[in-house]
């Protein structure tokens, strides 16, 4: 069997798929929600939810919702009025899948999330209890984010990324990302002699793509551009995708020939780690010499301040930051355990005369192993 078609039967034996609908595939900016289109999806899913296996749904949808009843014409862009039109829309939304599962006597249960819900334990936690135990009782989980309360610092920026982290939650077995974009294509849909992508194994076989962001203007706040980030993250994850397009959904939940395979290239990851590989924001840079490289890389030690040699950016303990050799070669992103005020005095010191010099608490590792993700870059350079 090909890398391609193992894939594609991971998707379709999937006991419990996370499948992602974008604005753009449930709305218009004329109309608002586009109660055809929401039917079919719900059709789809509660079929898929009837022959047994399990399903949660990350609905884009809820701001463009909220505009036909606002009398607005096009998303805001400030973040107040995003928030307002959530905060209208999101119920029409849930009224909407309401509607279209009742066929199947199947009930949605609204999970609305922000960041922190998915990269603070105690939060990650609760939400997955709560989307197991809504499965366990025969419910139907609709996730989104919660654009009313959400701000710009702590933010997915949209529901393909959250749909990833979801899916990585839920322990879910595949997920599918539905949008207006049948796959994934060589280059924008309107250059010519651009041609699909069936199947996407690795890194490498995105490098040489335009795929640039492709969407449908004035609705939805996504592109292609975070569909493949989102694919990737899972593939990263042990969680093989499938992105095609809302029409195709029976398709790709059979596991069928349309739309871009993703296979999986890691085998799965903490959460806090795929945060930090994928969408932490850093705060500062920590620059290492070539036997920290060696020794991060090859021996997947901690980072300490021995091989330190200096810093850069204004963050505390506890904050997101990336790693750099010498070179300026970024190895690893990690969670460091003193601010950049503190570690300039620590550079190039030995865990024992930390002690010694500056108090018992700075012998610790500058970052945890358990705290630090490696780049694909490092691997690269782990001879030196």
């Amino acid at each position: 069997m090909s890398a391609e078609a193992e894939a594609r039967a991971r998707v379709r034996d999937a006991r419990r798929v996370v499948v992602k609908v974008g604005s753009s595939s449930l709305t218009t900016v004329e109309g608002g929600l586009d109660h055809d289109r929401v039917r079919r999806i719900a059709s789809a899913l509660g079929a898929h939810r009837a022959g047994g296996r399990e399903v949660i749904l990350v609905s884009s949808g809820a701001i463009a919702a909220g505009l036909e009843p606002m009398g607005l014409d096009r998303r805001p862009r400030d973040l107040a009025t995003q928030q307002a039109a959530a905060g209208v829309g999101q119920s029409l939304l849930m009224a909407a899948y309401t509607f279209g599962l009742r066929d199947y006597g199947l009930v949605p249960a609204q999970v609305l999330l922000t960041a922190d819900d998915l990269i603070r334990r105690t939060h990650y936690r609760n939400a997955q209890r709560a989307l197991d135990r809504m499965i366990s009782l025969g419910m139907m989980p609709v996730v989104n984010e919660n654009d009313a309360v959400a701000t710009h610092e702590i933010r997915f920026g949209d529901n393909d990324r959250l749909a990833a982290l979801v899916a990585h939650l839920a322990h879910a077995d595949a997920l599918i990302l539905l949008s207006d974009v049948e796959a994934l294509l060589t280059a924008p849909p309107e250059r010519a002699g651009s041609q699909r992508v069936s199947f996407v194994s690795g890194p490498g076989d995105l490098e040489a793509l335009s795929i640039g962001g492709i969407g449908a203007a004035g609705i939805g706040s996504g592109g292609m551009v975070t569909k493949v980030q989102a694919a990737t993250m899972a593939a990263d994850s042990g969680i093989p995708t499938i992105l095609t397009s809302a029409p195709h959904i029976e398709d790709a939940l059979r596991g069928g020939e349309r739309g871009t395979a993703f296979g999986i290239t890691h085998r799965r990851r903490a959460t806090r780690l795929l945060w930090l590989a994928h969408l932490a924001r850093t705060m500062g840079t920590v620059r290492i010499d070539d036997g920290a490289v060696r020794a991060v890389s090859r021996r997947g030690t901690s980072l300490l301040a021995v091989g330190v040699t200096g810093v850069s950016g204004d963050f505390e303990a506890g904050d997101p930051v990336d790693v750099r050799g010498t070179d300026g070669t970024l190895v690893a992103r990690g969670i460091v355990n003193f601010s950049a005020e503190e570690l300039p005095q620590m550079c190039g010191m030995s865990s024992e005369e930390l002690g010694d010099r500056l108090g018992a608490d700075y012998r610790r590792e500058v970052i945890h192993r358990n705290d630090l993700v490696l780049t694909e870059a490092v691997f690269e350079k782990a001879e030196i």
